[in-house]
């Protein structure tokens, strides 16, 4: 081996605040802390190892050291830690890990079935380094010579035949060499020779074992990035978020109700974002004619003339009250919501029924739902989720506009199911009742309230007339969604005569179903 004893324990080179990263993401991480005690009290070198591989997926530019700088007993380690970062496979995964301590660490953990393997392979290959490394200790002069003075590990000092012999050695130039310590230092050479034999012979196996381990942990860290982006987990919100907080999100998304539906919820929010992005808001959008109305923003410039002349004021005051100024007329969708989103879905036994690529209907609800939310937020408006089945049977979920949603309030809206029959008054009574209170608190009107159901379902007829009278009251529009249910969207149902909008959904892994939706609300 061309190391010596004495020389770098640590194969990725690391300064002060790369260490105190690694101790201080490994004293957050139970998992991190479990892996260190197993491999250590198998493998000497195991943590600097993980010391090793966490730097190298965390450092934006990690340099992996020279063979010949290292200590003899960790060169089973730089061959490992070597073999990982020149794989194309580490590259994809750095990718994600990189500046995030997190990442790092979970990625140290995917790897950690093919490390205890990759330690096995070199085991040969460190238990013959460890022997030669303690035959050079039992002779202090080899030692000596295997070490450099400032201690860097370069094991290629010798002295020169001209060098002067230490005055106060009693023996002097003509003492005899000693036998037990040529045997030792020929025993340690021997070790070490046989030592880089084994790890040579091991090089192929970690070298397979490292670009497979490396592919799987990259798969592993987009998955996870995937699924929080999915969530709508902002990268700020991740990084401040405890290490153990973090890892149990990851689980509890991986795990939860939809965690299958990840994908279908990211689509979902994706079409949200970009049919907000093509919405016409607060603007005339293309102009077509003239009509008659009361908009300030768009009224014809002769009409503004009669402002000019005294006499003709109180006639542009009185048509503008009764809404005949002339006006520019213009084809586009404006957003007119300005009270709450409240998004009523249906948690009814017959939600669990799958459709087309095997979504569920609640799956394709709670989807839609969590779109709502992210629509209010960016609109600035309050959401709240009403989970309904039977009478008994309703949850309340608020978002105000003005306070975070928080992840763990969105899941448990998201995996909360109620189970049972099918009302509508019941969850669209409290619906009513939101809005109502938000114009009395807050003097908004013109919420919205989507209907997301499956079943059908009778109302009564003085229940019927209340709604209508708040419907009147507050200018809320409903908006209703049959899932999977075509005949309680079909004419002259109770759901078409509730709504104001009203469609019908058969393929559920058709996000666009609810586009236009997401246009006008």
């Amino acid at each position: 081996m061309a190391a010596g004893a004495g020389g770098a324990a640590a194969a990725v080179a690391a300064d002060r605040f790369d260490r105190f990263t690694w101790s201080d993401t490994r004293a957050q991480s139970a998992g991190l802390r479990e892996l260190a005690a197993e491999l250590t009290g198998r493998h000497a070198g195991a943590g600097d190892l993980l010391t090793d591989v966490f730097l190298a997926a965390y450092k934006a530019g990690p340099r992996v050291r020279e063979a010949a700088e290292m200590d003899a007993t960790r060169l089973v380690n730089h061959r490992i830690v070597t073999e990982l970062v020149e794989s194309a496979e580490f590259t994809e995964l750095r990718r994600e890990t990189v500046g995030d301590p997190y990442a790092a660490a979970m990625a140290v953990l995917a790897l950690a079935g093919a490390l205890r393997r990759m330690l096995e392979r070199g085991r040969e290959a460190q238990d013959l380094a460890e022997r030669a490394a303690a035959g050079t200790a039992g002779d202090p002069g080899a030692a000596d010579h295997d070490r450099d003075d400032d201690g860097d590990g370069d094991g290629d000092r010798h002295e020169s035949p001209g060098d002067e012999p230490d005055p106060d050695d009693a023996a002097g130039e003509d003492a005899a060499p000693d036998p037990a310590a040529a045997d030792a230092a020929q025993r340690a050479a021997e070790a070490a020779d046989a030592a880089a034999r084994a790890l040579a012979a091991a090089v192929p196996g970690i070298r397979g074992e490292a670009g497979n381990a490396a592919a799987k942990a990259a798969r592993a860290a987009r998955e996870e990035a995937a699924l929080m982006r999915s969530w709508g987990v902002s990268g700020g919100e991740l990084e401040r978020m405890p290490f153990d907080g973090r890892a149990r999100l990851a689980e509890r998304l991986r795990t939860g109700r939809l965690a299958q539906w990840s994908e279908l919820i990211g689509r979902f929010r994706q079409m949200a974002a970009a049919e907000r992005a093509r919405k016409v808001e607060n603007t005339t959008g293309e102009l077509v004619g003239v009509t008659l109305g009361d908009d300030l923003s768009r009224i014809v410039p002769s009409e503004l003339a009669s402002l000019g002349l005294p006499e003709l004021r109180a006639v542009f005051a009185a048509r503008y009250a009764a809404g005949e100024l002339m006006l520019f007329d213009s084809q586009g969708e404006q957003n007119t919501g300005r009270g709450a989103v409240v998004a009523c879905v249906d948690t009814s036994h017959s939600m669990y029924a799958a459709g087309p690529g095997g979504v569920t209907r609640e799956a394709w609800a709670k989807a839609c739902a969590l779109a709502l939310l992210d629509q209010a937020r960016a609109a600035g408006r309050d959401f709240v989720g009403i989970l309904f089945s039977a009478a008994d049977r309703i949850q309340v979920f608020r978002f105000p506009a003005a306070e975070p949603a928080g992840i763990a309030r969105t899941l448990d809206f998201a995996e909360s199911f109620l189970g049972g029959g099918t009302s509508y008054q019941a969850p669209l009574t409290v619906a009513a009742d939101l809005l109502a209170a938000e114009y009395d608190d807050a003097s908004r009107m013109r919420g919205d309230i989507v209907m997301i159901t499956d079943d059908e379902c009778g109302v009564t007829e003085r229940w019927t007339r209340d709604w209508n009278d708040a419907k009147r009251r507050l200018g809320f529009r409903v908006f209703g969604v049959a899932v999977g249910a075509p005949r309680a969207a079909a004419a002259g149902s109770v759901l078409e005569a509730l709504c104001d909008n009203l469609r019908s959904v058969e393929d559920f892994t058709d996000v666009h179903a609810a586009a236009d939706l997401f246009r006008v609300i």
